[in-house]
């Protein structure tokens, strides 16, 4: 049976594969559209084998919240490169991977490959793998965190420049009084901002494991020994300077980014106070896409020189 370029651009509207894959399938298939979309699926898994050793570190992270369900997650899926990252189909399928997530709740990323793909007879990971046809890099679906509704809960997100590199969502419990309320929607936003900017690590000292604070205590000591200090006032200095450690690591105790004079424990109270209610942060999440992974290295002499053979 003829192939028509009207039958290869018919089966790559569907399936978003590239031109030349849609034209070796249907060839395989005598022109049988719906086979050749099995024959494409079962490369697609193909493709996902023969690229899963290559490094993927790009890619974007996607914050969503769900107004109707009061829920909200972040997710992060990495490509080989950034320039795959920025492919329309790759970040759509990113943020139903987020819709996913927020509407069914999966344990981890091996739960939420065998979720049904949204408004697909697929699985997320039979979509995963057409994707990685499509595109042709590996993509793995690396992370992500789920936050329940709650009943005085604020959820803010934020998604620095819209690139997808680094998005936080922040956790505001709130009194009844002031749940919907813009000011209270805009405090959480400036939240994220300092979360992106900062890069805390703790909510408050309170959450600080405690050998984590006698660690740095003894590194404090250390320091204050050397610079000669009387062994006598060492821990009061110490004391003293365990404040600065805090406000490095701590969320609240961090400068608020719209008014750097003052934390952003201080900027709660006093946006409390203001509004006759009750403001506290209660948890935040930071994602930075390929933070801790290994970086693909491309030498492009070299990429020249195997085009070339």
């Amino acid at each position: 049976m003829a192939i028509t370029a009207a039958d290869i651009k018919a089966l790559r509207d569907k399936t978003g594969v590239g031109m030349m894959e849609c034209k070796k399938a249907l060839t395989e298939a005598n022109g049988d559209v719906e086979q050749a979309i099995v024959l494409l699926r079962e490369r697609g898994i193909a493709a996902a084998a023969k690229k899963a050793s290559r490094i993927a570190a790009e890619g974007i992270v996607f914050p969503f919240y769900c107004e109707n369900c009061g829920v909200a997650c972040l997710v992060e899926v990495n490509t080989e490169t950034d320039f795959a990252a920025k492919n329309d189909k790759f970040t759509g399928f990113v943020k139903n991977l987020a819709i996913l997530v927020a509407k069914n709740d999966p344990a981890d990323v091996e739960a939420l490959v065998k979720l049904n793909y949204v408004d697909s007879d697929l699985t997320v990971e039979q979509e995963l793998n057409n994707m990685i046809l499509t595109i042709g890099e590996n993509i793995k679906i690396r992370r992500f965190v789920r936050y329940a509704a709650d009943a005085n809960a604020v959820y803010a997100t934020y998604n620095h420049h819209q690139a997808g590199k680094v998005a936080v969502i922040a956790k505001l419990a709130v009194s009844e009084n002031l749940l919907g309320n813009e000011e209270v929607a805009s405090f959480g936003k400036d939240i994220c901002m300092g979360v992106a900017a900062n890069r805390p690590e703790f909510v408050t000292s309170a959450d600080i494991p405690t050998e984590r604070v006698e660690a740095e205590r003894e590194i404090l000591k250390a320091q204050v020994v050397n610079e000669g200090k009387p062994a006598a006032v060492a821990d009061k200095i110490v004391n003293g300077r365990i404040g600065k450690f805090y406000e490095e690591v701590c969320l609240v105790d961090q400068p608020y980014i719209r008014d750097m004079k003052i934390s952003v424990k201080a900027a709660a109270a006093d946006l409390a106070k203001k509004l006759g209610g009750e403001i506290a942060v209660a948890a935040f999440t930071r994602y930075e896409c390929g933070e801790g992974l290994e970086k693909r290295e491309d030498n492009f002499a070299e990429e020249v020189e195997k085009m070339m053979k």
